[in-house]
């Protein structure tokens, strides 16, 4: 499994699965349940869209077609120099 996307809601983490599995590929959502034990205290990197590591290319392409780009001061991650929520390949 790989990470197509690091979510910053639960919103937008469903909108990736959904158009993933719209163009046919395999989309978990990881992490939702760990959303009800945060209270109020901000998590960040809890929710993730993963896929299968053969379908990461095609995702990867799906991702950045959605326009979905975290704020400037999101959670960034390592290796990830433009800001986006996508991992790099």
């Amino acid at each position: 499994m790989r990470v197509a996307y690091l979510a910053d809601n639960l919103f937008d983490a469903h909108l990736v699965k959904h158009a993933l599995e719209d163009a046919g590929l395999p989309a978990f959502v990881f992490g939702e349940s760990l959303l009800g034990g945060m209270g109020e205290l901000p998590l960040f990197g809890v929710l993730r869209v993963c896929v299968p590591d053969t379908a990461f290319p095609e995702a990867r392409d799906v991702v950045q077609a959605l326009g979905l780009e975290s704020p400037a001061d999101g959670p960034i991650l390592e290796g990830d120099g433009e800001g986006l929520g996508i991992l790099p390949a």
